[in-house]
């Protein structure tokens, strides 16, 4: 590897700073921009992300700031990514992969299983793997096969593993520059769909290790808690306001981290609201909510007035773009979830 640029360069722009209104792609750029500026080790690779900026272009502009030798246009090798990115977090650097799309992790799979999330354990704390792989991933653009996967399950049931997913473009701003600090390995699930939803960013809010670690209450409520995290927490703030307009009241939790989930946050909601609606685009069969369902069920047994239910993908693969909102939970199927959990 060649040696290490400095952070900033003669003629690089001015950091960008106060609240300004952006999209959830152009917020993950400012918070990759700004995590390289800080930290010199801190390196991006993945396919397309040089000058054209990535599929989605989320590193426009970052290859003719920092150079190719910060920003480096990978072969198309999920692999090749994934193992170079661990042989250079050994030798101190900070990658940051892009996986293009959601389905095609896998051929990473066995690197990011296999290696990234136990090397850690393995050399018993001597070797840390600060490496992020970012995914975007979800429905909702009209994707073909292999451009629609929530494979967030696969992730969070690693250990050695933090798996995220922002919902909104201050959360993104902030979340990818602290998984870029961690000096664990961190999968961070992008909400494709919500790519292009706008709102505002402080460009400088502190970054620490808050919105890796804890839900937020994005809601308040009384009746029935929903649960959701990335694309889906829209979808539950939808569903929040078409109850209120049925006089019901719903407490509405993004969860942003999926591992290590904040239990004591969502425990805390369903004792007082007494019934539970976990939502997620991902197949509801061994997916998150599953997870969530349990851990409630054993916190919350006697607060509960009625189980805990998942509206969530189904256990087929992702259909065709045309048949794709009959897949993804809608407000619909989420009231549905709710009257059923009344009528017990």
């Amino acid at each position: 590897m060649a040696e290490r640029t400095q952070t900033t360069s003669g003629g690089a722009a001015e950091p960008a700073s106060g609240t300004q209104t952006l999209t959830m792609g152009k917020a993950i750029n400012e918070g990759l921009r700004a995590a390289m500026r800080r930290d010199d080790k801190v390196m991006l690779m993945g396919e397309d992300i040089g000058p054209l900026g990535g599929v989605f272009r989320v590193t426009d502009g970052l290859q003719a700031e920092f150079g190719e030798r910060r920003v480096v246009d990978t072969p198309l090798a999920e692999s090749g990514i994934v193992g170079t990115a661990i042989g250079l977090a050994m030798r101190g650097y900070r990658p940051v992969c892009e996986i293009q799309f959601d389905g095609f992790v896998f051929p990473a799979f066995n690197q990011i299983t296999t290696q990234l999330a136990k090397i850690h354990n393995r050399t018993r704390g001597a070797v840390q793997m600060p490496v992020v792989i970012r995914i975007p991933y979800g429905g909702g653009i009209g994707g073909v096969e292999h451009h629609g996967e929530s494979p967030e399950a696969l992730f969070a049931h690693t250990a050695g593993l933090r798996v995220v997913s922002p919902s909104t473009p201050q959360d993104a701003y902030t979340m990818i520059q602290e998984a870029i600090a961690s000096p664990d390995p961190v999968i961070y699930f992008e909400p494709k769909s919500r790519y292009w939803g706008k709102g505002p960013v402080d460009l400088g809010a502190p970054v620490g290790t808050d919105t890796l670690n804890a839900a937020q209450v994005v809601r308040q409520g009384t009746d029935v808690t929903l649960v959701a995290y990335g694309p889906s927490t829209v979808t539950a703030l939808k569903t929040a306001d078409a109850l209120a307009e049925e006089g019901r009241s719903a407490e509405v939790i993004d969860l942003r981290a999926i591992s290590p989930i904040d239990t004591a946050a969502v425990v805390a909601s369903v004792r007082k609201t007494g019934r539970c609606v976990v939502i997620h685009e991902a197949p509801v069969f061994f997916g998150a909510g599953a997870e969530i369902a349990a851990r409630v069920t054993e916190e919350c047994f006697y607060a509960l007035e009625a189980p805990v239910l998942r509206v969530g993908g189904f256990h087929t693969p992702y259909p065709v773009a045309k048949h794709e909102h009959e897949y993804l939970p809608s407000v619909d199927r989420v009231l549905d979830a709710v009257d059923r959990a009344f009528a017990h």
